[in-house]
């Protein structure tokens, strides 16, 4: 049997059951909780985050990825007081999003490389918990050479430990081809890298070259009101449901990037959003899901994409 580390330690990942592939509870910016606690709604982030991930246990979901880096101000206390009072399994992510500190700009990969590695072998911060995931991002105009750096860190933080590593790209610029590049430069098994963020483009030339490429792609950005120039949720469904039809049904993971509480947006901004999604974490179980079966998608397209292609992208099993 396979055991993946969640936030409340080593679980079967046969347990893993409805996944969502890209989440977060709580995000801010790295050293704010330390530096100024004041500023971050810990204990707020914790009573909504059990709230509403009861909610979506009740709704069937049981895990989540959990892709809040340090420069994301992960909070690990945070993450693992909503799992263990929710009941939803949350595995974490070591790595860097997009704001890369400077003092990695000029760092060596493999120096990077080893602040992953101890994260993901003795744990976060001194507490024990340790990620299953490494998360890295590249944006609007690509990788750029700190970007590059991150990602080399990355490919050998996974070479020496086995844990997957999950991208966050620009889709509409065909960045996660960038990603690919990198990692295929530094050997790189594509079976264990998932480029997220896909569903922001409706170019299946793209996405299909990606996944001949043999990486798996997270369909993981769901809201009920579009942002400008973005596909709607039942384009990105339909995106969906066009790969699935294409034989790539194996290879896809669906998620929100919803978050409990957010500190890089207005408060109002924030607020407003939520108020836009009544279903909050289980919006895809509740409007994507029963669009696709409209489309013609069947029970196993489902599990799959929601239970077994999450399980197997973390075993590493093909």
């Amino acid at each position: 049997m396979s055991t993946v580390n969640s936030v409340l330690g080593p679980i079967e990942t046969s347990d893993m059951g409805v996944t969502l592939s890209h989440e977060h509870v709580l995000i801010t910016s790295a050293g704010i909780q330390t530096t100024f606690p004041e500023f971050v709604p810990r204990d707020e982030a914790i009573s909504e985050g059990i709230r509403l991930f009861k909610d979506a246990y009740q709704g069937g979901l049981r895990t989540i990825f959990d892709l809040t880096t340090h420069d994301l101000g992960r909070d690990i206390g945070v993450i693992e007081a909503v799992s263990r009072g929710s009941g939803v399994n949350i595995i974490a992510a070591t790595g860097t999003w997009r704001d890369i500190p400077r003092v990695f700009w000029t760092a060596e990969s493999n120096e990077i490389a080893g602040l992953y590695v101890r994260e993901l072998v003795e744990g976060i911060e001194g507490t024990g918990i340790k990620p299953g995931i490494i998360k890295v991002a590249n944006d609007v105009g690509g990788v750029t050479p700190e970007g590059e750096i991150v990602l080399r860190a990355a490919a050998r933080a996974h070479q020496k430990t086995g844990a997957p590593i999950y991208t966050h790209t620009w889709a509409p610029e065909r960045v996660g081809d960038q990603q690919v590049k990198i990692f295929e430069d530094e050997g790189v098994d594509l079976n264990r890298v998932c480029v997220g963020h896909s569903n922001d483009t409706t170019d299946l030339d793209y996405l299909k070259g990606l996944l001949d490429k043999g990486v798996w792609i997270g369909m993981d950005r769901y809201h009920p009101v579009a942002r400008p120039g973005m596909p709607d949720w039942r384009t990105r469904t339909e995106t969906t449901k066009a790969l699935i039809d294409a034989g790539y049904g194996d290879r896809l993971m669906l998620g929100h990037d919803a978050q409990v509480q957010l500190r890089i947006a207005s408060k109002q901004a924030f607020a407003e959003r939520m108020a836009q999604n009544p279903d909050k974490f289980l919006f895809i179980s509740r409007n994507a899901l029963p669009y696709l079966k409209e489309m013609g998608g069947t029970d196993a397209d489902i599990k799959s994409v929601m239970v077994d292609n999450p399980r197997r992208f973390i075993e590493g099993a093909f």
